[in-house]
């Protein structure tokens, strides 16, 4: 693999002769291969005793594991299909982790897409509280939208804002906020070429001064005593250091906070900077290729000082759901599933499309709303169609007709290439398992079931 060589230049002068040479040749290494489990769906421990993988524990994510085998396409496994894992980075698993949001809590992801840390995120708050995913790239939207489908998120609005536009509707309320900002990707160097050839000085100082825009909306968003995890996948101290050390010239109302040592963490170097950055800068870490197992990162765990209460957010607004489509979800709920999920004061119906808001969700008027919390269906001409992210989020006993096939067996293949089997039973919805996980809807007609397997899911066939 080809560096560019005012790259090489830079680290050299940053890194030193013996020190580049390690991180040069780990760079010339494959990358590494990690998976961290759902624990939404099923905890470490059984999802070790499910497959026969060899797998190994990754140091600062509990949930998160190397994959050593290299006969397994984890990908196309049904287990990944039905959400029991997320295929990451393991050094992207660390900003959620050290970000570790609770239970109950208000978290922004501000630059979301594709979704492996708000997957993260979401798993870690238990599916309560109120988790704001928003990105503005339309198509990485689709994609963040079909990962918390496939994770069964019930608690996540997505929205398509600038990081202004955030911070002027909602203001300081959330306990935490990460900023993963786009940058120049030099971590990224050995997975992707394009990453390599794109590169320049000249990148790295664009990169930087849209960061200090995002930071600056972010600082915004934190309430009295929350915290704002920054992070990059570059190694570059102008976009890193030098991004947060005038971040805190400016807002004096937040500190570093420092983080737990973990074996390989590299600390933060404010005298990569020219003039030299405030010392506390010494409480980020960056993760190198040739520290850890894993491609680089940049982190920084802000906390903003405790101050007067923020103003009660915007009160919510319930929308009554007409009578024709409650009287069609209602139909479809007592034919297809033993009890409702949701209580009805949280029905909402945007278009055609009903969802189930989170429980304190403030009233997004006025907000680019891709997704307005828990998607259930969409009311059509005389029925209501359940949505995958309805099937992906059920316990299989809250089904009443389902099936459910080994990961190996012919019919899971035929249900993710959009097929139809032989299946004998009532007609109606049918909720597809692989083992007793969720994977989709199939629907029953005259002894056939028929995938309804959404399109961008027909992938793992």
């Amino acid at each position: 693999m080809t560096l560019p060589s005012l790259f090489v230049q830079r680290m050299q002068a940053f890194l030193g002769p013996e020190e580049f040479a390690a991180f040069h040749r780990a760079l010339q290494q494959r990358p590494v291969v990690g998976l961290r489990v759902n624990t939404l769906k099923i905890s470490p421990t059984d999802f070790l005793r499910k497959v026969d993988w060899t797998l190994e524990p990754v140091p600062w994510c509990p949930e998160g594991f190397y994959l050593r085998s290299e006969d397994v396409r984890p990908g196309k496994h049904p287990y990944h299909a039905a959400g029991l894992y997320y295929l990451q980075d393991p050094s992207a698993m660390a900003p959620a982790a050290l970000l570790d949001p609770q239970p109950g809590e208000w978290v922004l992801d501000l630059a979301a897409a594709p979704g492996g840390k708000t997957t993260h995120l979401a798993a870690r708050m238990q599916n309560q509280g109120l988790l704001v995913a928003n990105d503005v790239q339309p198509r990485r939207l689709r994609e963040l939208a079909h990962n918390l489908d496939r994770w069964g998120a019930t608690h996540t609005v997505v929205t398509q804002a600038l990081p202004g536009r955030l911070a002027r509707f909602f203001g300081p309320v959330f306990h935490r906020v990460l900023v993963d900002a786009p940058c120049s990707g030099e971590g990224m160097f050995r997975k992707d070429p394009k990453a390599r050839s794109t590169w320049s000085p000249s990148l790295v100082q664009r990169c930087a001064q849209m960061q200090r825009g995002i930071l600056k909306a972010a600082a915004h968003l934190v309430r009295p005593g929350g915290y704002l995890l920054y992070s990059t996948c570059t190694f570059a101290p102008e976009e890193d250091e030098g991004v947060i050390a005038r971040f805190l010239d400016e807002h004096p109302e937040f500190e570093v906070v420092p983080v737990p040592h973990v074996p390989g963490f590299s600390p933060g170097r404010p005298d990569w900077l020219q003039p030299p950055g405030p010392e506390t800068l010494r409480h980020a870490v960056r993760l190198w290729p040739h520290q850890v197992e894993g491609e680089g990162h940049f982190l920084v765990l802000l906390r903003r000082r405790e101050g007067p209460e923020p103003e009660p957010a915007r009160t919510p607004r319930r929308r009554a759901v007409p009578a024709e489509a409650l009287r069609f979800y209602r139909a479809f709920v007592k034919e297809t599933l033993t009890e409702d999920p949701v209580p009805q004061e949280r029905l909402a119906l945007f278009g055609a499309h009903l969802y189930a808001l989170p429980p304190d969700a403030p009233d997004l008027k006025g907000l680019p709303v891709i997704r307005w919390g828990w998607w259930l269906g969409t009311v059509k001409k005389g029925r209501f169609e359940p949505s995958h992210a309805l099937a992906l989020a059920l316990h299989p006993q809250q089904a009443k007709e389902v099936v459910a096939y080994p990961p190996d067996h012919p019919h899971l293949r035929t249900f993710f290439a959009g097929g139809a089997w032989s299946s004998p039973g009532p007609e109606g919805w049918v909720l597809v398992l692989v083992e007793d996980h969720p994977v989709g809807w199939a629907k029953r007609v005259q002894g056939r079931l028929k995938s309804r397997a959404p399109r961008w899911l027909r992938r793992w066939e």
